[in-house]
Order: C-alpha cells, then sequence, then structure tokens
C-alpha cells in the first residue's frame, strides 16, 4: 500500500513504520518545497489539490498528520473533494484538538471541522481525545500511543550518573501555548528549598527566547540555537525532571522523549499529557498557574526520583504493533472506498 503521508520525514511518522517492511506500507518522500532547503517538508505542496490530481496514480490512500496551519478551510474543502474525485480514503491523524502555535483557537477548530468529518478513519493519541473528538463530532477515531522519538541504540543507552537532582525548564521558542516566566518564578523558589537541587533554565537565540530570558534576567537562563537530535538527548538526559510550562495543547513528543531517556516529566493538567504516559502533574491551563501544585510536583519528584523509562524491548514490540494497526487501516480503508 503507498501512502501520501504528510509529512513523511518526520520522527513519528518514521517510527510508525515496521523496520523489518513485514507490513507492505510504502510512504512516499515528503515533495520538495520550493525555495525551502532539502529536507525541509513545510508548507507541505502535497496538502494542494493540484499536486493531488497530478500525483493520483502514485498513491492508495492519504494521511494527514500535520502542517495544515495556513490552510483555509477552503483549501481543505478543496483537498477533500478531489480525494474523494479520485477514491483515494482520507486518514487523519489528530495530533492536536488545539494548535500550540495559535493563540486563537478559531483557526485550527475551523480546519479540524473540515477534516475530521471527511476522513475515511481517524486516529488519536489518548482515550481524552478520542473522547473530546466523539463529543464534538460524532467520529470515533483509534488510539495510538505515540511511538518512541529516541532512535534504538539511544534507548539502550545507560543513563549518566551524577549527584544532585536538576529540573530543567526549556521555554523552546514560546510558542503560544507556553507560559514559562510565571513557570521559572515558581520552580526558582521551590528548588531553592531543596538541597543539592539546581534549576536549569534554557531558551532558544531568537526574539521570543531572548524576551523570555529578559523577563527572569534575574534567573540564570541559557540562550542558545535549538539543540540537534543528540544534542538534545544529552540535555534531556542531563535533568531530572522536564516541566512543560504549557497552559493548553493536547499531546507531546517531548514527553515521549523524556520518557525514552528516563526523564521525569512534571507536565500541565491541560490536555491529555498524563493519558501518554507516567507523569507527575500541577496545575496549569489558560485560566492561571497553581503554584502550590508545581512546587507539590517538584517536591516529589526530588523526594522519590522516579524512575520511569521506557523498555527498549516495549518500545520495539509497540512500534511494530503501530505498523500493524496503520496498515490494517489503511486495507480497511482502502476496501471500504
Amino acid at each position: 500500500m503507498r501512502i501520501a503521508s504528510v509529512p513523511s520525514g518526520h520522527v513519528y511518522v518514521d517510527h510508525l513504520t515496521d523496520p523489518a517492511g513485514a507490513t507492505g506500507v510504502v510512504r512516499l518522500p515528503d515533495p520538495p518545497v520550493p525555495g525551502a532547503p532539502p529536507g525541509q517538508w513545510w508548507p507541505p505542496p502535497m496538502l494542494e489539490a493540484s499536486w493531488v490530481a497530478a500525483h493520483a496514480d502514485e498513491f492508495d490512500a492519504f494521511h494527514l498528520h500535520f502542517g495544515f496551519d495556513d490552510r483555509s478551510p477552503a483549501q481543505l474543502r478543496a483537498l477533500v473533494a478531489v480525494l474523494r474525485a479520485l477514491r483515494r480514503p482520507l486518514m487523519l491523524t489528530v495530533h492536536d484538538l488545539r494548535n500550540p502555535h495559535h493563540h486563537d483557537p478559531a483557526q485550527h477548530e475551523a480546519a479540524l471541522d473540515v477534516l475530521v468529518p471527511a476522513a475515511d478513519a481517524l486516529i488519536t493519541l489518548t482515550p481524552g481525545a478520542a473522547a473530546a473528538i466523539r463529543a464534538r463530532w460524532g467520529r470515533d477515531a483509534a488510539v495510538l500511543p505515540h511511538p518512541h522519538v529516541v532512535g534504538p541504540e539511544r534507548l539502550a543507552a545507560p543513563r549518566p550518573v551524577r549527584d544532585g537532582f536538576v529540573v530543567g525548564l526549556h521555554a523552546k521558542s514560546v510558542r503560544a501555548n507556553a507560559d514559562p516566566v510565571p513557570v521559572a518564578r515558581v520552580l526558582a523558589t521551590a528548588v531553592a528549598d531543596l538541597p543539592g537541587a539546581v534549576l536549569q533554565i534554557d531558551a532558544h537565540d531568537d526574539e521570543r527566547g531572548r524576551a523570555f530570558a529578559a523577563a527572569v534576567a534575574d534567573l540564570d537562563v541559557r540562550v542558545h540555537p535549538r539543540f540537534c537530535d543528540d544534542a538534545l538527548w544529552d540535555y534531556l538526559s542531563g535533568v531530572d525532571a522536564s516541566v512543560l510550562p504549557y497552559r493548553f495543547g493536547t499531546h507531546s513528543g517531548w514527553l515521549e522523549a523524556c520518557r525514552d531517556l528516563g526523564t521525569a516529566v512534571i507536565a500541565p493538567t491541560c490536555g491529555f499529557y498524563a493519558e501518554q504516559g507516567p507523569c507527575l502533574s500541577y496545575g496549569h491551563d489558560e485560566s492561571g498557574l497553581d503554584a502550590a501544585s508545581l512546587t507539590a510536583a517538584v517536591r516529589t519528584a526530588y523526594a522519590h526520583r522516579p524512575t520511569w523509562r521506557a523498555d527498549p524491548a516495549e518500545r520495539a514490540a509497540q512500534r511494530a504493533g503501530l505498523a500493524r494497526a496503520h496498515a490494517e487501516i489503511y486495507a480497511a480503508a482502502l476496501e471500504a472506498v
């Protein structure tokens, strides 16, 4: 089965494949993006109705994950129409019920209002997200968990042994869903009360990252370019607890990388992060931050040093199972058209 996957060259999609190739699924490579450097898949040409019409003989089914941030409902309706006319089933994995890059949810909701009802099959990552889809659109979504993020060799590597306790807050480029300033303030106070504990704060060296660092200038913030994958795994392995500073969202690949590497996660109560895997939770959503619950989560992580590292063999088995489940969904959709 040949799948036009949007995107294809992304770690989540890469890790839906069976390394043994036993499922018979082949995903088309991402088409080159005019004016973009090699390897950049966005904005995805596959979302153009004209691309679908021109390349329909090259794929059997179409699977949309993400990358439709800039698409209007009219453009998405045109995509749906050409797929239907060509009898190419549409699969949609709902990664985000709320787009983490958008302050206003209206644009993403309008896109989902086109895509979710039109999809021949729906997938999401957690039961909570599936329940939200059912409540809003009356559609059932298969719940398939997020695969491993870290590669197999690093998954199996021993975690570094060191003294002390490091709480990590990475503001990254301060996406719309992040509110790291009040989180940093609470963490600084909480960590100061814990003997041997330190707070490590990072941000990207871009406009929003530097603005965050300036807003907490009394704290030590490491401002630097984005990590490559290996540097990111080193960073995550070097902190004992990683705090997600989100006030809205749905799911997190960062959380999965932490799980792969054995770093405890302190996640907000918004979204469905706690359903992805073991973590500590604190109150944080668009109504505000619960400082007491964040402090309590840090103290719990410090006192108990939870080791929730994913087992490499279980991750490998999960990946093979995800590959089979996707192949079955594709086959059923193709049989139905």
